[in-house]
């Protein structure tokens, strides 16, 4: 069976620079020059019309030619930005200011080891690399000459930063480039996936993926004024928006850098994730809507200035990226009066808004806040749900979800294979099992975040080569009842037998420790084993290690009562 958005159908869709649909909308010219973006940490500010001007004169500073003071990039050159930093105005600024000379940019997480930073500059193949002062020695190590690299904000010796460009074009009366012409395949950014495929993948986003997305937002957006028109509280009178998620990650660019252009509203930014601070921020700022991760929640909740902290401004929460468990949701709204639930979406790097939550009420009292979902189809998106021969499975049967769309990308970024892959007559391949209800509902049944087989990777490639055969897997033990943690069975070779199996597990400890992200980090721990089991084809059965893991679990927890 195939599935329908039960919202409105989309607008018409411009073929523009996202630029203009974010910047020159008639009615902006009536808003008030209101403050758009402030700094948490630092207390900096900056209005709507400040940041505009910014961008637009950060973008000449850019595209001019070399003769004129500018960097003289344009996409014509293969030019390719990277962005290697934490959260700040400056970040935010870049972004729109190679989005409107249609210069493409890399999003490098700010939590890469070198191991992983290698790996993904080493796919985005930028020209240039933007850098905040802290990681200033990651990015150095990108290949590139000292003089294609930059820093966002500060001073450096020996460099030049964003701030420095943007005031050089104004000193020196650059005439303002406009605003160049894309299309909707016109490449915008890179987004590093892993998937559940191994190595990372440079995901391909285009100007008119962004555009299709905030228009299916906007049509909610709209239905969902029709029953509650929000009024806020705060000094000026503006939703007040706590982006404290990393610009680098999907979920995070287009809640701080897309989302808040639909209408006027604050946008409150951590560098990083400071719990205190966030604490601290809330009744500061007036703080209206927060964006979280499921992780993060439980955090917060757990905190011990959870229980006494002023958290009265909020009036709503989001949660993406990952399963909201149940309990940290009951938890989180019965300590916030004024807010009866959490609302969860669904999204990729490859389709970044595929279904949300909507208001209940809405559509003529179709829609309804059910546990378990993660909501109803965003405008303009279809689906099905395919059962593991191929065959299309019917209402409420789960299966792997596939979609399509105008915000479906492009692809990934030399990498043939696995866009073919993913990418199947026009429509996407998540990896998530689903199921849909009679109401148009979307319920998550599962969905791995972690590679299982970039661990695996990482683990054989120890440089004693101390194991001959490795199997990662899931098991309980995370923080939540539904939250899964990596574990590894290994085989150990004739080095590593030598070497006795307590050794080789805390040297392969310490190496997964020093090459990838604490998210990846082997918290369920690491079992010598005989044998890897397999299938007669070669599969690895992960499910006989895991079920063998938690049945001793059981046994164990039973005998400790």
């Amino acid at each position: 069976m195939y599935y329908k958005s039960l919202f409105p159908a989309l607008p018409k869709v411009p073929e523009s620079n996202i630029h203009h649909f974010l910047f020159d909308r008639p009615e902006q010219r009536e808003w008030p020059d209101y403050t758009l973006f402030v700094n948490a940490a630092t207390g900096q500010r900056r209005s709507f019309r400040e940041f505009v001007d910014h961008v637009r004169d950060g973008a000449t500073a850019l595209g001019a030619d070399v003769v004129q003071g500018g960097l003289g990039l344009c996409p014509e050159n293969g030019d390719l930005v990277g962005i290697l930093s934490e959260n700040s105005l400056e970040y935010i600024a870049l972004v729109h200011s190679l989005l409107a000379i249609t210069v493409p940019f890399a999003l490098f997480s700010s939590y890469s080891t070198p191991h992983e930073f290698e790996a993904i500059s080493s796919l985005a193949q930028a020209t240039r690399i933007f850098s905040s002062p802290s990681l200033l020695p990651l990015a150095l190590t990108s290949g590139l000459p000292k003089d294609r690299i930059y820093i966002l904000e500060g001073e450096r010796d020996g460099y030049t930063s964003y701030d420095q460009l943007v005031s050089s074009a104004r000193k020196n009366n650059i005439p303002r480039l406009p605003v160049r012409y894309a299309n909707k395949d016109t490449l915008a950014f890179l987004v590093f996936s892993s998937g559940t495929s191994g190595l990372p993948k440079a995901v391909m986003a285009s100007h008119g993926n962004i555009i299709h997305a905030l228009l299916g937002l906007v049509v909610q957006a709209t239905e969902m004024a029709k029953i509650q028109e929000p009024v806020w509280n705060t000094p000026e009178e503006l939703d007040v928006r706590f982006c404290i998620l990393p610009v680098y990650h999907s979920y995070g660019l287009y809640s701080t850098c897309f989302y808040n252009f639909l209408q006027p509203s604050t946008v409150a930014i951590l560098p990083k994730w400071d719990i205190n601070l966030f604490f601290d921020s809330v009744p500061k700022y007036c703080i209206t809507t927060v964006g979280l991760v499921p992780s993060l929640i439980h955090q917060v909740v757990h905190h011990p200035r959870f229980e006494t902290a002023d958290l009265s401004s909020i009036k709503n929460i989001s949660s993406g990226a990952a399963h909201l468990p149940p309990q940290l949701d009951a938890q989180l709204c019965a300590r916030l009066s004024g807010m009866e639930r959490i609302t969860e979406g669904y999204g990729l790097s490859e389709f970044i808004a595929v279904a949300m939550k909507p208001l209940p009420g809405m559509l003529d009292g179709r829609a309804k806040n059910k546990p378990g979902s993660v909501g109803m189809l965003f405008s303009g998106v279809e689906a099905r749900i395919l059962r593991p021969d191929g065959s299309l499975a019917g209402p409420n049967e789960a299966g792997e979800i596939y979609v399509r769309g105008g915000a479906m990308v492009l692809g990934y970024k030399g990498n043939i294979k696995a866009t073919q892959e993913a990418f199947v007559d026009g429509w996407l391949r998540t990896g998530d099992r689903m199921r849909i209800d009679e109401d148009g509902d979307t319920l998550k049944i599962s969905g791995m975040q972690v590679s299982l087989v970039e661990i695996e990777n990482t683990l054989l490639a120890q440089s004693d080569k101390l194991v001959v055969d490795v199997c990662v897997a899931g098991v309980s033990g995370g923080r939540t009842s539904d939250e899964r943690v990596p574990r590894a069975w290994i085989v150990l070779s004739p080095a590593g037998v030598a070497l006795g199996g307590k050794e080789v597990v805390g040297r392969l400890d310490a190496w997964v420790q020093e090459r990838l992200s604490r998210y990846k980090w082997l918290r369920g721990g690491i079992a010598c084993v005989t044998t890897i089991p397999k299938s007669p084809t070669g599969k690895v059965l992960r499910r006989l290690l895991v079920d063998e893991y938690e049945r001793d679990e059981k046994v164990q927890a039973k005998a400790r009562l």
